[in-house]
């Protein structure tokens, strides 16, 4: 019954650098946040739901509405496992309701869902997403309950609840006779214009009189003529809860448009009704009422946003004003003695004895922090240690628990506590334990919440009055009768009321929620090292080696990253209980050449987090001094380096042999080349490195001797690097005798640095010496240099390279060679301020809509295991978007939009996401997995008239002035018939990938009730997908699933009426014949032509087919089909039979191949040859179509002339192609995921 509630439409080149060696971790699926320090659940936003949360809120918060549906058990409202038979009665909203109330009030989480409530509504996702009038939503949503409630005691529930009557009466002046008439009523409509407030407009409602009288009689039925009479209405009956609806919205008929009116609209806390009502024997009290809920309606007539203010009657939740919490209760320059406070002891028993004596360690440390305005580790940490360091040197007054999570008072010491507290720190408890004013009277002051949506917080009564007016005003008013009393067992008990299977179903769920949160919160935050302990490594050729095997060695430590460093080196102290003297804890990493120490961690009071170690990160227990009697070299300056040197054996003679020797040798980094030659105890010689850009070649450089000083960093040697050592007076080279090639100089051996810091230097680009082993660090630094840059722009400074177009790609980073980076020489590269992306990080363009211009694309480096969710976040504050309802998708290889990435909780690693992809920001929030949301046109070749709204996120069209929506290749279309086809935008329908194309065309005729596009049942209704904004594919088959027509999640469909049902056969054709008008450019209004191809795709069939239904001779016509996007048309003849030139054998005909393409939807145009032997098909318009498309092809390639002399002008230093290209992106295949 809930399927249509409402009709009102929503208004509202790829430069990969990825990490290396990194270990990935699944994101675990997060469970819901528990709730916050209010103790109250808020409803999460199904993308338009804000309405629904509001009212349904309130319900909740009506202790007899929620009481009294509570009482409904299963044996009158039936069970859930039974909602599927088909024999079951199950009231379905009852019990979701039921459910939801029972979420609200006991499950511990932030926010409740309505996913299950809306479903039994019979609202599918796209419903969700609109906005609607929560004053309709009152109406129907009372009707739906009143339905569902029917045969069962709580039948009069909202009849009893909050049904009133009014009673109107006319009084004739001459016979005194009343004419009475009741009118029932749930709420009450108020005005709002021209009135001050809701007692003003109760008064104009049902005090004053309206009086008949001079030309405006009224007729008395008992005088039979027309007299003088007063017009009344009066309050008879008042329902315990009274329901007011303001009339904020209204018409202005000079404007022709409507507005909201926000001027001052004034409403008590307390009211009375007596002046308003009829006389009756009922006491004072049933005619007060007190507020006790407000709906907010924020925004203007077209949209907007719901909240409520709402009191919490039965003390619920905890009332805290948020800016009196996050303030200090004690302010140290108030006390007389300031040495009692610098007491830890003194003020942990204080808060111990405040808490109840049991408090979590955690929560300890917070409360102190609220209590003293100070955190522990500020004002107590650098004299006492870490706080459960300090409980457990006190033992003998804090009792820890077994895990340390809990904390309280050793009970014999606990009242000795309390009796020294209160005897000697008087003033100290006074002041910890004084609250604000609104807290000490908090059991009898109204605790008022502002909840929107997921969010809880509260308020204060006066902030109620910020409602009157404005833009965010009060919408709806819902009053209580001051008489109805709680029971004092409901205060503060949530449990109240509720049933046992609830109870028992919410406690289990309360238990999971547990479960998975610990299972969560270990997953996240616990993490592996590896330690490598000192006395059980010996130095050697430069590096660390284990003394014994590697396993021996390493110790595998799983650890929580929120624990401090101090933490993590005491646990390794409680493990190593042989250790003596200091403990360093280093950060190491595995090289060709053995164990390398990089950095040292110091700050014991940093977090695992803060210092920044990595999973599975390697970590060197030593004395940070020496390992077996060695002082260790540590950095990455000094990072050992495994070369192979290559040079000629030397017999015991001192003679050279002609066997080459090649061996393993490690240097430091920064050493300088020429150690190479001390190494080998070689007193002279010449040095070449292999500079060969493919394994297995050789291409050797020889090394100047002026360069024999530079270290093997800045020469561009790594791991795994070749060096060849020669003696300078050898006649007899070693490369000619094998046979290799020695070339002092590439060609090329340069790289272009252009300064793009925006700061001013001599030089704007300059040109870098470089090999392809060369490091990026080198070459930038360098450039800094040369470009006599401040030498600070080496810790945030990056290149980038720069592609054909002069746009600036993905940063490098600087550990890369430019082999790694895949730089050619005599490329440009950009020096721009910022860091480049580290291992573990993505840098990717993202720019918003699906027609991005090169160059206007944002940046943004993320982490590569960032979610889908969170990066789309990120991306939305960087742009200043606002709102949820926007998704992503990746360019594809034609910078357009791909498919969206639809896995929100994915990380963009598992999406094969990388370093230079662009993402794009696209409006409009996915469906759920197996869904379509499918955007529906109607199509027609006569346009009604009437006022649509045009899709602008999915087509570019143009209105036209009678306000329909035109597809652009119309222009220049034969005739009318072309020009009139219109696509008009109904909406979108959300549906099942395995629901059938007659469910598709049921909920589109959902979407516009206008007679003039009513059609009787879905089989009157042709569906056509739209493409190139026209008509393309026909949906011939109602009963075939869409998964089977391969839709695509980007397909739009268009819906043509039909006078009659239609059945095509898969062997059918649809065709549209037009008639050519003799003697005039032009043609008549297109008919529909079906033509069964069981025979064959010939032209003589077709040929044969139209004569028949034009109802001339074949001889005697002539046909074309029609292209659209050239504006030709091309005559289809019987005679263009292709004759094969090997067999010389005529082949057979199909027009469904080259030239014509023939398919569904085609337009054929005929003419008669009896009365116009004319051989040209074309109209006036296709001229017009030819000659725009012609200065549009002229404009472009002035465009692409004027951009490739500005790129020459720019980079004249680059040789590049004329030919203007779009930017390169690497090509993926979308895999669905199967965790």
């Amino acid at each position: 019954m809930f399927g249509d509630l409402f009709e009102e439409d929503y208004s509202s080149v790829s430069n990969n650098h990825c990490g290396k060696g990194k270990k990935l971790k699944s994101k675990a699926l997060e469970p819901p946040a528990p709730r916050e320090f209010t103790n109250l659940s808020g409803i999460r936003n199904q993308g338009g739901t804000c309405y629904l949360n509001s009212l349904l809120q309130t319900l909740h918060f009506t202790p007899e509405f929620r009481e009294a549906l509570f009482s409904l058990g299963p044996e009158e409202l039936g069970f859930f496992e039974d909602k599927d038979k088909p024999d079951a009665k199950v009231r379905i909203i009852p019990l979701q309701l039921q459910r939801l109330f029972a979420q609200l009030l006991l499950l511990d989480q932030e926010a409740a869902s309505t996913t299950d409530l809306t479903d039994s509504f019979g609202w599918t996702s796209n419903e969700e997403m609109r906005q609607h009038d929560v004053q309709e939503l009152n109406r129907i949503l009372f009707s739906a309950l009143e339905t569902s409630l029917v045969g069962t005691s709580g039948h009069d529930l909202i009849n009893r609840l909050y049904h009133g009557t009014i009673v109107n009466q006319i009084v004739c002046k001459e016979c005194k006779n009343i004419s009475e008439k009741l009118e029932d009523f749930l709420d009450l409509t108020v005005a709002v214009k021209n009135v001050t407030g809701l007692e003003d407009a109760l008064w104009n409602m049902y005090v004053e009189e309206e009086v008949f009288d001079y030309d405006n009689l009224y007729h008395c039925g008992t005088c039979d003529r027309l007299v003088k009479a007063a017009k009344s209405a009066k309050l008879r009956k008042l329902p315990p809860f009274l329901t007011v609806s303001l009339l904020r919205f209204n018409f202005d008929f000079v404007k022709c448009e409507r507005y909201k009116e926000t001027s001052c609209y004034t409403f008590p806390l307390r009211i009375n009704l007596k002046p308003f009502c009829e006389q009756s024997e009922l006491g004072d009290l049933d005619y007060i009422y007190d507020l006790f809920s407000v709906i907010i309606h924020k925004g203007g007539c077209y949209g907007g946003h719901y909240h409520v203010y709402i009191k919490d009657v039965d003390h619920l939740g905890n009332w805290q004003i948020q800016e009196e919490k996050s303030k200090p209760d004690v302010n140290l320059k108030d006390l007389q003695n300031e040495e009692e406070i610098d007491d830890p002891l003194m003020i942990l028993r204080a808060i111990l004895l405040q808490e109840n004596n049991l408090i979590p360690v955690d929560l300890l440390g917070q409360k102190l922090l609220k209590k003293i305005g100070l955190s522990w580790n500020k004002k107590y940490r650098k004299q006492h240690g870490p706080l459960r360091k300090f409980l457990q040197l006190h033992s003998q007054i804090f009792l820890l628990s077994s895990d340390e999570s809990t904390v309280s008072l050793l009970k014999n010491h606990s009242l000795q506590a309390e009796f020294d507290f209160q005897r000697n720190d008087q003033q100290i408890f006074k002041m910890l334990t004084s609250e604000s004013p609104g807290l000490n009277n908090s059991t009898s002051c109204p605790h008022w919440f502002d909840i929107n949506d997921s969010k809880v917080q509260p308020i204060r009564e006066k902030d109620i009055e910020q409602q009157f007016q404005g833009k965010e005003s009060a919408y709806m008013l819902f009053y209580r009768k001051s008489k109805l009393q709680r029971p004092p067992e409901a205060r503060a008990n949530p449990r109240y009321g509720v049933p046992c299977y609830l109870l028992n179903e919410m406690d289990a769920a309360n238990i999971e929620l547990q479960t998975k949160r610990a299972e969560c919160d270990s997953a996240n935050n616990n993490f592996e090292v590896h330690l490598h302990l000192g006395p059980q490594y010996h130095f050697f050729n430069g590096a660390l080696h284990p003394l014994v095997s590697q396993t021996e060695c390493v110790w595998n430590l799983t650890f929580d990253k929120r624990k401090t460093l101090g933490d993590l080196r005491q646990s390794i102290f409680q493990l190593l209980e042989c250790w003596e003297g200091d403990m360093v804890l280093s950060v190491a990493k595995l090289v060709p050449a053995g164990l390398h120490i990089y950095q040292t961690l110091d700050g014991d009071e940093l977090t695992l987090c803060e210092t920044e170690i990595a999973d599975g990160e390697d970590i060197f227990v030593w004395n940070g001094v020496e390992v077996g009697g060695v002082q260790i070299p540590t950095g990455i300056d000094c990072e050992p380096l495994l070369l192979n040197i290559l040079h000629l054996d030397t017999s015991s003679e001192g003679e050279k042999c002609q066997q080459v020797i090649e061996s393993p040798h490690v240097f430091p980094s920064n050493a300088e080349v020429g150690t190479v030659l001390t190494a080998l105890a070689i007193p002279a010689g010449v040095i070449f490195k292999n500079s060969a850009e493919c394994p297995g070649e050789d291409s050797w450089t020889a090394i100047p001797k002026e360069d024999m000083k530079r270290t093997f960093r800045e020469q561009g040697l790594r791991n795994g690097s070749s060096v060849l050592i020669q003696d300078p007076n050898d006649d007899n080279s070693l490369l000619t005798k094998q046979g290799k090639w020695i070339t002092s100089m590439n060609e090329i051996d340069w790289l272009q640095v252009k300064n793009l810091c925006q700061l001013e230097s001599e030089e704007k680009q300059v040109k870098i010496s470089a090999t392809i082993n060369t490091v990026v660090l080198d070459i930038r630094i360098k450039a800094i240099k040369e470009l006599k840059l401040m030498k600070e722009l080496g810790d945030n400074s990056c290149l980038r390279p720069i592609d054909r177009n002069g746009k600036l790609l993905c940063p490098v980073p600087d550990s890369y060679t430019l082999k790694e980076a895949e730089l050619k020489m005599g490329s440009s590269l950009g020096l721009c301020l910022g860091k480049a992306p580290t291992s573990s990080q993505l840098f990717i363009f993202f720019a918003m809509g699906s027609d991005v211009q090169p160059g206007t694309e944002m940046e943004i480096i993320v982490e590569e295991t960032i979610s889908v969710r969170d990066c789309l976040k990120i991306m939305l504050e960087k742009s200043g978007l606002l709102g949820e309802l926007w998704h992503l998708r990746k360019m594809d290889w034609c910078y357009e939009a791909g498919e969206p990435l639809c896995e929100e909780d994915a990380t963009l690693k598992e999406l094969m996401i990388c370093s230079g992809d662009t993402l794009l920001l696209i409006e409009g929030k996915l469906p759920p997995p197996g869904f379509l949301k499918v955007p529906i046109w109607w199509y027609q070749l006569q346009a009604p008239l009437g006022h649509w709204e045009s899709h602008q996120d999915q087509t570019n069209c143009t209105p036209s002035q009678d306000g329909l929506w035109k597809t652009p290749s119309t222009q220049g279309a034969p005739g009318n018939v072309p020009a009139e086809v219109s696509l008009l935008y109904l909406g979108d329908v959300e549906i099942s990938e395995d629901a059938v194309l007659a469910d598709l065309k049921s909920q589109a005729m959902t979407l516009s009730t206008s007679p003039e596009f009513g059609v009787p049942s879905p089989a009157f209704l042709r569906a056509w997908t739209v493409e190139n904004k026209r008509p393309g594919r026909l949906l011939r088959t109602d009963r075939q699933q869409l998964k089977e027509y391969k839709l695509g999640r980007r397909t739009e469909i268009c819906l043509e009426p039909l006078e009659k049902e239609e059945n095509l056969s898969p062997q059918d054709v649809l065709l549209r014949t037009q008639m050519r008008i003799p003697g005039e450019r032009a043609y008549n209004l297109a008919v529909d032509l079906v033509w069964n191809t069981t025979r064959g795709w010939t032209a003589s069939s077709l040929r044969q087919r139209v004569a028949d239904f034009c109802c001339l001779p074949v001889e005697k016509i002539e046909i074309a089909k029609y292209f659209p996007e050239k504006f030709e048309w091309l005559p289809i003849s019987s005679w263009n039979q292709q004759i094969t030139k090997r067999k010389k054998k005529k082949k057979q005909e199909n027009l469904q191949g080259t030239p014509y393409y023939l398919k569904d939807g085609d337009i054929i145009g005929v003419k008669n040859l009896l009365v116009d032997d004319d051989d040209d098909f074309s109209t006036i318009r296709d001229d017009i179509g030819k000659e725009k498309q012609k200065q549009l092809t002229l404009g472009k390639k002035k465009s692409r002339e004027a951009l490739r002399v500005q790129n020459s002008d720019v980079f004249s230093h680059v040789e590049t192609p004329a030919q203007f290209r779009g930017p390169e992106a690497s090509l993926s295949i979308r895999v669905g995921s199967f965790r």
